[in-house]
């Protein structure tokens, strides 16, 4: 390999992908030589050496022996986490650093997903007031036998140690928290705690709560760890040792164990939360994990890692969420290197790291304003006729599903937050809860009427989970496919649920344009034909040429042709002829110049059937020499047998019509 030298960070990376075959043997063979030796001088200009995590492992001797071996290679180190202030000199060891790609950059380019922070009630000292402050906002939307309930639970834990008692309501917390916010949407959540019995204590409270599914995941004990009591009603020798008995019995090794129960986190509806200590905070990827809750202290280095295990990008994630039981930040006020955690880094290499969830809340009013800014032309705020027929045009919708959109995911990060319902009035927050109802309904309806299609990813997870947890309803707001007009009965009911003459047409003439837009190609002179009169109803309506019920009649008149492909303006010979048919329009559009007797097309019409019948075969539509033989025969018929004088032009578009029309219809 010549001498090259790298003029930027993509050139780079094109030599190496261009070379690596000679440059991993070259550095193999030098490092196996060198290690022999001892000692060796070796000529090593043309060497790069990538050294990954190269600010933790740079500091002991590897480094050096390297750098003994490979004198005058390049070397090249990445890390994928901030360096510590006492760490920069990692940077020097390679040279300075050839370019940065901040959290901030990351986050623009969709790399991963922003992280929301917020701080939940930290009770340091467990006294009587502010368990009773926790337990009359818990037991504010329960039932009596509830709230009988919980103070039966409560009784029990008061016996309990400080310790105890704090473990229970963390897991109560989360419970709520999870179950009300993700459970049944497929996303998961970790929650960290500082040692092996305790995370045996989350395990047996989130157990008798019943609300989530959890699983334990640590390491190993050794024969001396866990021979404590847990609970009261335990035996001696009992905790984790007895716990790890029992995962080595259920599956069979340590390795077998971490398996499974993470392919079920990934993978499975259950668990829902892993409960950890150390383990799968760093080097974890879960694309489905969303919430940490952090119970454990946790900083510098190990806290970027922990926080990174719920920021992977997933489909319909938003967010990752950390929820500190802790104290770790505070509040996150002001910068995240102004606390003792973090503060061995720069504020420059952190920034963007987390954000308060307070500043997303920030933006609902504002967002919620927007919204109704679109409908702000409205004279009657309790019509919704009158909205759903603002919405026909179909720039206003999509700028209203955006709107709609962005209030639903901040209204749904606020009733998440307890910080929300402390700082905002009921008042507020059930006119935030009934507009967002009303305008999902209103956007669930003009759907329908205007026949769009339904995003069900979005319905199925997110909005259908903030609906059934937070919007109270006296009627379920059912997502439903479309239903095709060819099913007469279903169409037919669904029309009549729908309220007002105009809501039901426009119903029927969307549909129906829907449906004649997907089989345009199978008859395009037929589908034209009847696009123009059902866009001309749809437009005498608006503009009040015709009323509510003569705009129902005719939008029934040609769903019924569509649906029937049925035109009274053709040969009665091609009435039981569907094919040729529309092979029919094709052939008089291009002939009645010449010849506009309509029997003389159809007959035409019919013999191109013919022709195309004979010649195909299995997949001939993917079989050119099949086509070409189609084609020969077609233009051989069109030029020697129509007696039309057609020209080649002319011959040449028909053919092209029929043929396409001919794939859409014999290939199904």
């Amino acid at each position: 390999m010549e001498p090259v030298k790298a003029k930027t960070g993509a050139h780079l990376m094109e030599i190496l992908e261009k070379n690596k075959k000679s440059i991993i043997t070259a550095v193999l063979d030098k490092f196996e030589a060198g290690v022999k030796k001892r000692s060796v001088e070796v000529n090593s200009e043309n060497i790069f050496v990538l050294v990954d995590e190269s600010h933790r492992s740079q500091y002991g001797s590897a480094h050096a022996m390297m750098k003994k071996v490979l004198q005058n290679a390049c070397y090249i180190g990445f890390t994928g986490t901030p360096l510590l202030k006492n760490e920069k000199s990692t940077a020097e060891k390679f040279g300075g650093f050839i370019d940065k790609y901040t959290i901030n950059e990351a986050v623009t380019d969709k790399a991963v997903v922003p992280l929301l922070y917020e701080g939940r009630h930290v009770l340091q000292d467990v006294d009587q007031k502010p368990i009773d402050s926790w337990f009359n906002r818990v037991c504010e939307p329960l039932g009596e036998y509830q709230v009988a309930d919980l103070k039966k639970k409560f009784t029990k834990i008061e016996k309990l140690n400080l310790t105890d008692q704090k473990i229970y309501m963390i897991a109560y917390d989360v419970s709520e928290h999870f179950s009300k916010n993700w459970q049944g949407t497929g996303f998961k959540a970790q929650i960290a705690t500082d040692k092996k019995d305790a995370a045996l204590k989350f395990k047996r409270c989130f157990d008798e709560i019943g609300k989530v599914t959890t699983e334990v995941v640590i390491s190993a004990p050794d024969e001396r760890e866990g021979y404590e009591n847990i609970y009261e009603n335990e035996e001696p020798n009992e905790g984790v040792q007895k716990f790890w008995k029992n995962m080595m019995k259920r599956f069979g090794s340590e390795s077998e164990y971490n398996k499974q129960i993470i392919a079920s986190f990934k993978h499975d509806a259950h668990p829902e939360i892993l409960i950890v200590v150390d383990k799968l905070l760093t080097g974890f990827d879960a694309p489905k994990n969303t919430v940490l809750y952090i119970a454990k202290p946790l900083k510098e280095h190990t806290l970027l890692q922990a926080i990174a295990r719920v920021n992977r990008v997933c489909e319909g994630k938003d967010y990752g969420f950390i929820i500190d039981y802790y104290g770790i930040l505070g509040e996150l006020d002001k910068a995240l290197s102004a606390y003792s955690v973090l503060s061995e880094y720069d504020e420059e290499d952190i920034i963007g790291t987390l954000t308060n969830i307070k500043e997303e809340i920030k933006t609902l009013p504002q967002k919620y304003a927007d919204l109704w800014d679109i409908f702000k032309e409205i004279k009657n705020r309790v019509d919704e006729e009158e909205y759903e027929q603002f919405l026909f045009d179909e720039e206003v919708r999509h700028k209203f599903y955006e709107k709609l959109t962005a209030f639903s995911k901040t209204l749904s990060i606020a009733l998440s937050s307890e910080k929300f319902y402390e700082e905002t009035p009921e008042k507020k927050i059930n006119k935030y809860k009934d507009d967002f109802k009303f305008f999902q309904k209103l956007r669930v309806s003009v759907k329908k009427r205007y026949a769009e299609v339904v995003d069900f990813k979005e319905y199925e997870n997110k909005i259908q989970k903030l609906l059934n947890t937070y919007v109270s309803s006296d009627e379920v707001i059912k997502i439903t496919n479309l239903v095709n007009i060819f099913d007469k009965e279903t169409f037919k009911k669904e029309v009549a649920n729908v309220v007002g003459q105009a809501a039901k047409a426009d119903m029927i003439a969307h549909r129906t344009k829907r449906t004649i837009e997907e089989r345009f190609e199978e008859d395009p002179v037929f589908y034209e034909k009847f696009s123009k009169l059902l866009v001309k109803a749809i437009e005498d309506y608006r503009l009040a040429r015709i009323t509510d019920l003569e705009y129902f009649l005719t939008a029934q008149n040609i769903m019924d042709a569509v649906r029937e492909h049925k035109d009274t303006d053709i040969p009665e010979i091609l009435l039981t002829k569907d094919t040729a048919k529309a092979f029919y329009g094709v052939v008089y559009e291009a002939v009645n110049a010449k010849n506009n007797d309509k029997n003389v097309s159809a007959k035409i019409a019919i013999d191109l059937d013919a022709i195309i019948a004979r010649n195909i075969i299995v997949d001939w539509h993917l079989k050119p020499d099949v086509q070409n033989k189609i084609l020969n025969d077609i233009e051989d018929y069109l030029a020697d047998e129509t007696n039309l004088g057609l020209n080649y032009e002319e011959i040449d578009l028909i053919m092209e019509k029929v043929v396409n029309i001919a794939k859409r219809r014999y290939s199904k």
